[in-house]
């Protein structure tokens, strides 16, 4: 998942942020702020700086980062608090702080174009459902291949609620008369919408469900 070129550091041209401003700590991250993050753990994993333990645990800190308080601490153990450069902070996109470095990657979700492995993770996370796997499919794809890539990741926790939305909802219709009229249409609408979301992760896009109760994050 990581490029071979090492993501911006102490040793590398950047310098890492002591943490975000007070107030900041608390917003929510991004994928792309995650990704970031995990560039950097995975370049200190190759640079013999972290063991196999330590890299395993950053990285599943990086990975379910909900807020910016999550991911400055992970970054302070790989480079110490240093004055970073005047950013903005939060990162928009198109302007990168130095704590998180860029490679000049291009991107939705991770800032970056996927690898082919990432795509067809991701798409699998939409299309195991229709053979018969509508909530252990996504859950698999969660639990392996989302733990090391961000993208996999997002897909196949949008298609676990799509998946457990679907299924609340047809047991709810089934103990209802019109249920029995509602349920292949729901189903139906169910494919349709599994389909779009491979073809969108194919194509390195983010992809919503319609509504869905969003229980994993």
């Amino acid at each position: 998942m990581a490029g071979t070129a090492t993501p911006a550091g102490p040793g590398h041209g950047g310098v890492p942020a002591a943490g975000p401003r007070p107030g900041h700590a608390g917003l929510r991250v991004s994928n792309q702020d995650r990704e970031r993050v995990v560039e950097h753990v995975q370049a200190a994993y190759a640079e013999g700086r972290l063991d196999k333990l330590e890299f395993d645990d950053r990285l599943e800190r990086a990975m379910t980062a909900r807020v910016h308080g999550d991911l400055v601490p992970i970054m302070n153990e790989l480079y110490g608090t240093h004055p970073a450069r005047s950013v903005s902070y939060p990162p928009v996109m198109g302007q990168v702080p130095a704590s998180y470095g860029h490679h000049g990657h291009h991107g939705r979700l991770g800032g970056r174009g996927e690898t082919g492995g990432e795509r067809l993770g991701a798409m699998a996370s939409h299309l195991l459902p229709l053979v018969g796997l509508p909530v252990i499919g996504p859950a698999v794809m969660m639990l392996t291949a989302g733990r090391t890539s961000p993208y996999v990741r997002a897909h196949s926790v949008e298609a676990l609620n799509f998946q457990l939305t679907m299924l609340a909802a047809t047991i709810v219709l089934a103990i209802t008369f019109i249920g029995f009229v509602l349920t292949p249409l729901l189903w139906i609408g169910g494919v349709v919408l599994s389909v779009v979301g491979a073809v969108a992760a194919a194509g390195d896009g983010d992809f919503r469900y319609p509504l869905t109760l969003r229980l994993v994050k």
